[in-house]
C-alpha cells in the first residue's frame, strides 16, 4: 500500500458539467461489472484509486472522477478485504463488531417516506428512518466489498430503490441537516455499488442519482448563518460526495471553496491574530483578527461567534465550549470531506493541515480525560467529554499517508476502538480507514 503523499501537480481549470449526470452506458457497465468483480475478489490494483498528481491551495482543479470515491476508495476496499481475510487487527475486530449490528443484518427492513419534515427540537420518525437507511444501505455495500456476499450487495440496492421510489424532499427547519447526513451517507454507499455490482439496473441508478440531486442537493447547497460550521461543514460533506456520485464538476468546485472558507472559521490558530481583549483589559488591548467571512468585526462579535469565550488556543473550535459532540462532528465532516476531495486528486488536507491537526490533538486531549485546570471554556469547569467515533479518517491520513504525530488523537481511537457509529453520518471508520498502531 502507498503510505506517502503523492507530489502535488497542478490541473487546469475546468468547465462547468452538464446538469445530467445519468447512468453509464452499456458498455460503461460492463466495465464497472469488472471492477466489481475485481474489488469483490481483492485484486483491485492501488493504482486505480486517486491520481498521482493532487493540486494543491490556489490551483484549480478539472476533476477527472474516480470510482468509488467518496471517502473509501478502492485501495482502502482492497486493503480491509486482505486484512480481515488475515485476522489482523484492527479490522477483524471492526468487521466482528460490524456484522453483529441490527444495520448488517439481511433482514433489515427500510421505511422509505416522500417527505421527510424534520423540525428543529423534533425529530419525527421519517427523520430518524432515512437516517438509519442510508446507514444500512452503507453497511451492507461496505460488507459486500469485505466478504464478497452479493446478498449483501441486493440488500444495499433495495435499501436505495425503495427511497427513491418514493423520495421527493425534506421539510422543516432541520431540513439542510437531515439531507446532509442521510446525503452523505448515500452517496458513499451508491458509489460503492455502482462502481462494481453489474446487477443495480441503469434506470434504478438514474432513479437515485435524481433523488439525490432534487431531494438532497438542493437543501445541502444552502448556506446556513456564518456562524453555524457545525452544519455548514457536514452539509459541504454531503454536497461533495452527491457531487462526485453524479460527477458533478459545478457543486465540486463549489464545495471545495466552501471547505476552503470554512475551516479557517472554524478552527482557530494562535496566529490567525489576538484574542479578544478580556472585560476589564485596557483599551489599548488590540482586537483579534475577525475570522474569515463570519462578518465579525469587533472584539465583542468575534467573541459571540466563538460561543462566548475569549481565551483560545491552537486548534480550539468554535463551538468547543458548547460540547464535543459538536467539534466531533465537524472534524469528521471536515475528514470526510478532504478524504473524497483526494480521492478525486484535491490535497484539501495538506492545506488545512496545520489547523486541522491542531483540532485534532486539541480536542482528542480533552476527551481522553485531560485535567480541565487550563480549559478554555472557564478554567476548571466540566468538560463535555461527548464526542464520537470520528477521528479514524484523518489520523489515518496525516500519520500513515504523511508521517505526523498525533500521540493524542492516536491514543483516543485505538482506546475507542472498533469505531462504529454515532447514527448520524459517520459509520464503521475503523474497518474502512484504520491502521495498526505503530511499534516503537
Amino acid at each position: 500500500m502507498n503510505t506517502s503523499a503523492p507530489a502535488p501537480a497542478p490541473v487546469p481549470a475546468p468547465a462547468p458539467a452538464p446538469a445530467s449526470a445519468s447512468a453509464a452506458s452499456a458498455s460503461e457497465r460492463v466495465g464497472l461489472g469488472i471492477v466489481g468483480a475485481l474489488l469483490a475478489g481483492g485484486l483491485l490494483l492501488a493504482a486505480c484509486a486517486a491520481p498521482e498528481g493532487r493540486a494543491q491551495a490556489g490551483e484549480r482543479t478539472d476533476v477527472v472522477f474516480r470510482h468509488p470515491g467518496v471517502v473509501v476508495g478502492p485501495t482502502q476496499l482492497q486493503h480491509a478485504k486482505r486484512m480481515v481475510a488475515a485476522g489482523e487487527e484492527p479490522w477483524n475486530s471492526a468487521y466482528r463488531a460490524l456484522l453483529k449490528s441490527r444495520y448488517a443484518s439481511l433482514d433489515y427492513t427500510a421505511h422509505p417516506a416522500d417527505v421527510v419534515p424534520c423540525p428543529v427540537g423534533a425529530e419525527p420518525r421519517p427523520c430518524l428512518d432515512e437516517r438509519q437507511d442510508a446507514i444500512a444501505a452503507y453497511t451492507h455495500a461496505l460488507l459486500w466489498s469485505v466478504n464478497g456476499r452479493t446478498a449483501h450487495a441486493r440488500k444495499a440496492v433495495e435499501i436505495m430503490d425503495g427511497w427513491s421510489a418514493v423520495m421527493k424532499r425534506h421539510t422543516g427547519d432541520n431540513a439542510g441537516l437531515q439531507a446532509a447526513r442521510s446525503g452523505s451517507t448515500w452517496a458513499r454507499a451508491a458509489e460503492i455499488v455502482h462502481a462494481g455490482y453489474p446487477d443495480w439496473g441503469n434506470a434504478r441508478v438514474t432513479r437515485f442519482k435524481e433523488m439525490l440531486r432534487t431531494a438532497h442537493l438542493p437543501a445541502v447547497r444552502a448556506r446556513p448563518p456564518a456562524y453555524d460550521g457545525a452544519r455548514d461543514l457536514p452539509m459541504t460533506d454531503a454536497a461533495m460526495g452527491i457531487a462526485v456520485f453524479l460527477e458533478d464538476r459545478a457543486v465540486f468546485r463549489e464545495s471545495v471553496e466552501r471547505f476552503r472558507d470554512r475551516v479557517p472559521a472554524y478552527f482557530r490558530l494562535k496566529k490567525d491574530g489576538p484574542a479578544p481583549a478580556p472585560a476589564l483589559a485596557p483599551a489599548s488591548t488590540p482586537l483579534p483578527v475577525a475570522p474569515p467571512r463570519t462578518g465579525t468585526g469587533s472584539a465583542a462579535e468575534a467573541t459571540a461567534y466563538r460561543s462566548g469565550r475569549g481565551v483560545y488556543a491552537d486548534g480550539v473550535a468554535r463551538e468547543t465550549c458548547r460540547g464535543l459532540a459538536h467539534v466531533g462532528q465537524a472534524l469528521a465532516a471536515s475528514a470526510h470531506i478532504a478524504e473524497t476531495a483526494w480521492h478525486q486528486g484535491v490535497d484539501l488536507y495538506g492545506e488545512q493541515g496545520e489547523r486541522l491537526k491542531a483540532a485534532l490533538e486539541f480536542h482528542a486531549k480533552y476527551q481522553s480525560g485531560e485535567d480541565p485546570a487550563e480549559w478554555p471554556c472557564g478554567g476548571g469547569g466540566e468538560v463535555d467529554r461527548t464526542m464520537g467515533p470520528d477521528l479514524e479518517v484523518a489520523l489515518r491520513h496525516y500519520e500513515v499517508r504523511t508521517g505526523a504525530k498525533l500521540p493524542y488523537t492516536r491514543a483516543l481511537v485505538e482506546k475507542t476502538r472498533p469505531a462504529g457509529t454515532d447514527g448520524l453520518s459517520v459509520a464503521w471508520e475503523t474497518l474502512s480507514h484504520g491502521e495498526a498502531a505503530p511499534v516503537g
